[in-house]
């Protein structure tokens, strides 16, 4: 009936009704929580460390997407960002190495993360650096999202 009256219309063979969990968009929802699906997860098991430019920004990219899964994702993915720079030489280091392995290890073992109640109080928990700002939004002591960004040149440098 709401269809009818916002003039929307759905074919129901390909419906599905009554389902406790959704998969959408890389994720799996549920009514109280969301995580990485797991397909997702396999793919990047399978990664494997491609040492171009081309390759380094999808994995980055891919790492950007599921950031709100990853505590501290801007500090770990510094590295590989920093190498993509176009006045950058490409050379691979030990620390790329690391934070590629440490971002693969990350979204493999990411957290579920819990739906936001707005009827519940919620927590925020900032953090600064001369890097960096990072910070975690909470609900009754669970993760409902991280968020991370490494500040650009001209922030490092302004007064």
């Amino acid at each position: 009936k709401i269809l009818e009256v916002k003039q929307l219309y759905a074919k129901l063979s390909k419906c599905e009704f009554w389902l406790e969990k959704v998969k959408f968009l890389g994720h799996v929802i549920s009514a109280e929580e969301i995580a990485v699906d797991p397909a997702k997860v396999e793919s990047v098991l399978q990664w494997e460390c491609s040492r171009t430019v081309t390759d380094v920004r999808s994995f980055v990219g891919l790492a950007g997407y599921y950031q709100r899964f990853i505590e501290g994702s801007s500090k770990i993915v510094a590295p590989l960002t920093q190498l993509t720079r176009k006045e950058q030489t490409f050379i691979w280091t030990d620390a790329c190495e690391r934070s590629f392995d440490e971002l693969k290890r990350r979204l493999t073992t990411s957290p579920v993360l819990v739906l936001p109640n707005s009827g519940e109080p919620f927590d925020v928990y900032c953090d600064a650096s001369h890097q960096g700002l990072g910070c975690v939004l909470m609900q009754n002591r669970k993760v409902v999202t991280y968020a991370s960004r490494q500040l650009s040149w001209q922030q490092l440098f302004s007064p």
